[in-house]
């Protein structure tokens, strides 16, 4: 139900059709633009996840905000009283769609790889491997659900899509800039910020040390946040 309440509003429906749209005109501009010895899956990969790295935590917010925006939570709530199930099954819901999205995106580089291979004459390039593409799907999931958990604390689409803006788009080169100016905060970025911590799963390795920043970062920036979120709404009063 969870899953179905994800498309049925427009903007759902449109962002989730966005996927796909977005992907194909990325494969589709790496093939016209991009020379030949470009045209490999890792290209390919790059150009589809950028869009990718938008539109999933957008879809992560909806996931929660629509029951606020659209005045079904109390609905919802009077059918199952027990909030924190109602709130697993979003999580759930957001989860599979953004595995599946990137199962979508696999499938459209391939077939780019292919395409554009087969245009240039030249042979395809496979230069992303599994385990890479593995963690590229871990670090488009927890974007995913870094909108999820900013969905719990604000419960407003708007207000949620603002502060994500701020937080991955503003925040992260302050931070870089403090970095660069202050020894000591250089030390202690990787540990406090989630933005810069999470760029190595997109990169293909990641040490134990980046682990460590990873699981630091994400303790300090997703999971209290999520935990006082999921104690917020199961407590807020639904009108």
């Amino acid at each position: 139900m969870e899953l179905r309440k994800m498309f049925d509003t427009r903007s759902g429906f449109w962002l989730m059709a966005s996927i796909v749209i977005t992907s194909l005109i990325a494969t589709a501009a790496i093939i016209v633009f991009a020379p030949d010895d470009q045209l490999t899956f890792d290209s390919f990969a790059a150009a589809i996840g950028a869009p990718m790295t938008v539109i999933l935590p957008m879809i992560g917010i909806l996931a929660v905000t629509s029951e606020w925006s659209q005045r079904s939570g109390l609905t919802t709530f009077t059918l199952v009283p027990h909030r924190g199930r109602v709130l697993g099954a979003k999580f759930l819901a957001a989860t599979l769609v953004g595995v599946a999205s990137m199962v979508v995106a696999l499938v459209v580089g391939v077939l780019g790889t292919l395409v554009g291979s087969a245009i240039a004459g030249i042979d395809p390039v496979w230069d992303v491997t599994a385990a890479h593409f593995a963690l590229i799907v871990l670090g488009s999931v927890l974007g995913m659900l870094f909108g999820f958990m900013l969905g719990l604390l604000i419960r407003s689409s708007a207000g949620a899509i603002v502060i994500y803006f701020v937080l991955t788009l503003v925040l992260p080169p302050l931070l870089g800039l403090l970095a660069a100016y202050q020894k000591w905060f250089a030390d202690l970025r990787p540990w406090v910020d989630y933005t810069d911590a999470q760029g190595p799963l997109f990169n293909g390795t990641v040490s134990s040390q980046q682990w460590a920043h990873l699981g630091v970062a994400g303790a300090l920036w997703f999971l209290l946040p999520l935990a006082i979120g999921l104690l917020v709404v199961r407590r807020a009063e639904v009108k």
